[in-house]
This record gives structure tokens, C-alpha cells and sequence, in this order.
């Protein structure tokens, strides 16, 4: 049976580091969701394929983008700019870069739990 709980980024249960950004992970209903920071300069193929030794991203995602912008492409060549109040479902197999000098900011409801490790 679910729980009432009340908990917030503010004090998250994890913070992941990595180069140019953060994860910040809290636990809550039996699951995780994560706010992930990336700070201008950062690339996934750059900043995050020596930790996970994979050519591309394997998590799955499902965000919401607070602020800033992302670019992405997936591995089958499609190519997109996430920005401020887009939602995007990542399926395994991409890459993902900052877009201008704002940093990106965006809550994620599926793939935070192993996300920089």
C-alpha cells in the first residue's frame, strides 16, 4: 500500500558527481527520481562514457526539462533540441549535449536509479 511522503531535491538521498554535473537522487514511493544537472561544456560521449564504458547511453529516460537545453541523438540518427517544459522518453542508445551557456536541468522518472555509476 502507498505511503504519504514529502521529500525534496533539496536534500536528496544521493548526489552523484561527474564531470560538468551532478545527479541528484531521491527516494520516494519505492522508487527513484533524480534531478539531473548538466552544467555548459557537458557531453554524455565526453563526461559520462568513461564511467559507463558503453559508445552511448544505455538508460532509458522519461524527463521533464526544467531549464536550459539539451540536444540529443539517438543512435538510429534522430536528432532534437529539449528545452524549458518539454517531456522526452529516451529509449537506450543515445547521446546528449548542452546546448548554449544556461545549464540543463531536468527531472527524470525512469532512468536516474543507475545513472553515473
Amino acid at each position: 500500500m502507498q505511503q504519504t511522503e514529502h521529500k525534496s531535491f533539496q536534500t536528496p538521498d544521493e548526489t552523484r558527481e561527474f564531470p560538468h554535473g551532478r545527479a541528484e537522487i531521491v527516494q520516494i514511493g519505492g522508487n527513484e527520481v533524480g534531478r539531473l544537472v548538466f552544467e555548459p561544456g557537458w557531453r554524455w560521449s565526453t563526461d559520462l562514457a568513461p564511467i559507463a564504458k558503453t559508445p552511448s547511453c544505455e538508460a532509458p529516460h522519461f524527463q521533464y526539462h526544467v531549464s536550459g537545453r539539451l540536444g540529443i541523438r539517438m543512435d538510429d540518427g534522430t536528432e532534437f533540441i529539449a528545452g524549458p517544459g518539454d517531456i522526452t522518453s529516451l529509449p537506450s542508445g543515445h547521446d546528449a549535449w548542452v546546448v548554449g551557456d544556461e545549464p540543463a536541468v531536468t527531472v527524470d522518472w525512469f532512468g536516474a536509479s543507475n545513472y553515473a555509476k
